[in-house]
């Protein structure tokens, strides 16, 4: 189910009026953990059903991962608690690693040793299992640290894995800020929806306005690469990472609107990343909640930057590189997280050149450019069917490759709108005298003004957005 289809906005209509009958006397009346249960149960259901819609037995294995997760919480406090940990890490990376990455690591040994294909599987990849695999991961690893204690009540657990507004792109979140809400009487109300429907609004601006108009120009170069200028690979270049931004950040965005229509906050996933001076800032600002959980889970147990500068680079590059294998079972996502640590290497290295150089609002404005390039330039491996299509644009580009000139007008139009919905936030931090935060444009709607601001905008997201339903680009992770 797509959150840019009208199938959605008829099942989302139904959730939210369900929970809006729970606000009545009839369940007013009921004691206070009973009323929440029933709340919780209509969430869990509509996520199953939400799940289910794409593909019914992938329930299934939703379930599973939950049931796991639940059980070996329970048991962390038993003198068997290596054990729990253990089932709790490992049977879901394994379950990760077959549906997902099984036939990747099968083909790469056979063309690494020139055998016979044989032995893959012909399974589907569950849509979003990267990201509730995580949150299982997680939440049994913040169990056995002590940060939080293990959820009792199924039910509970359930919803936080498959809480259906974040259940398939994200954000990932963490059963520590997410738990203590179940506790909470949360639920539907106007002070609730009025910015809720606006940061949908604002996230579905993002995905069918921007990046879904911006797609067929980016299909039709990276399909034909050698039949387009350079001037055209390179608006692609830049035009790409801009449809990527608004496709994900818009889910992202939707995610964190529709949970809060029914009283539930998430964690914002992106930060002004344009605006990064740096690599090590941009992925600071970037899929945040990806960006901490690596760091939490898999670069601070590695050491981090405690054990000497040699170990540090490579827990850079380890960290980098799974953070590229996570986004998909392919040598262009490896690559991609490599050079992305690799980037952070040298950034790291040249600390000491950096900080004798004067600061000046110039030099920062060109740290920004050359780092949005970098960052542009490692999405066309990102985006490319192979590492050999991915050089060849690249190669196009710097050697002046002649061809079709195509000036994208949706291309130029995102990179305006991106660029200068940035450059606000940006004013709007230094006039409140703060860090650049991510901030959604929200209007009060009981005033005209906001009102008329509020429809104007709706209006021209169903005027100028896509007509067709197109999925989000991290449904495939």
């Amino acid at each position: 189910m797509l959150f840019n289809s009208l199938t959605f906005a008829v099942f989302f209509t139904l959730v939210c009026t369900l929970m809006a009958l729970t606000n009545l006397p009839v369940f007013r009346e009921m004691p206070r953990q009973k009323r929440l249960r029933i709340r919780h149960i209509i969430l869990l259901l509509a996520s199953y059903v939400f799940y289910g819609w794409w593909n019914w037995r992938c329930c299934f294995l939703m379930l599973g991962l939950t049931l796991v997760a639940h059980v070996c919480a329970l048991q962390m406090n038993r003198p068997w608690r290596r054990t729990a940990l253990t089932h709790g890490v490992v049977i879901p990376l394994v379950i990760l690693g077959v549906f997902k990455y099984y036939n990747f690591f099968v083909d790469s040994f056979c063309a690494v040793f020139g055998i016979a294909r044989a032995g893959t599987l012909r399974i589907i990849l569950p849509v979003g299992i990267s990201f509730y695999t995580f949150q299982s991961l997680s939440y049994s690893i913040d169990v056995s640290r002590g940060k939080i204690e293990a959820e009792r009540d199924f039910i509970h657990t359930a919803l936080y894995i498959a809480f259906f507004p974040q259940l398939v792109a994200g954000p990932i979140v963490k059963a520590g800020d997410f738990l203590p809400q179940l506790r909470q009487d949360r639920n539907i109300s106007l002070r609730n929806l009025e910015p809720g429907v606006q940061i949908m609004l604002f996230g579905l601006f993002k995905k069918i306005v921007i990046a879904d108009n911006i797609s067929p120009f980016i299909d039709a170069v990276h399909s034909a690469p050698a039949a387009y200028s350079a001037a055209t690979l390179m608006l692609a270049t830049y035009a790409y990472f801009v449809q990527l931004y608004c496709d994900f950040s818009g889910y992202s965005d939707i995610a964190v609107g529709c949970a809060r229509c029914l009283g539930y906050d998430l964690t914002r996933n992106f930060n002004v990343p344009f605006l990064s001076p740096n690599v090590n800032e941009f992925w600071k600002r970037w899929h945040i909640s990806l960006s901490s959980w690596l760091t939490e889970y898999l670069y601070f147990p590695l050491g981090g930057s405690r054990k000497g500068e040699a170990r540090t680079y490579l827990n850079i590059l380890i960290n980098m590189t799974v953070c590229g294998l996570w986004h998909g079972a392919a040598w262009t996502f490896v690559l991609w997280g490599f050079l992305s640590g690799v980037a952070q290497c040298v950034y790291r290295l040249t600390t000491p050149i950096r900080k004798k150089l004067p600061k000046s609002p110039l030099l920062t404005a060109v740290n920004i450019f050359l780092t949005f390039t970098f960052i542009c330039f490692t999405a066309v491996i990102f985006r490319a069917s192979d590492i050999g299509t991915a050089w060849k644009i690249i190669g196009y580009i710097f050697t002046g490759h002649r061809g079709i000139h195509y000036v994208s007008f949706w291309g130029l139009f995102g990179l305006v709108v991106v660029w200068g919905a940035h450059i606000v936030a940006l004013i709007r931090s230094k006039r409140l005298g703060l860090p650049p935060t991510g901030f959604y444009p929200t209007v009060k709607l009981s005033t005209f003004r906001g009102l008329l601001l509020f429809f104007f905008f709706a209006g021209l997201t169903l005027a100028l957005g896509y007509t067709g339903a197109s999925p989000f680009i991290y449904f495939q992770f």
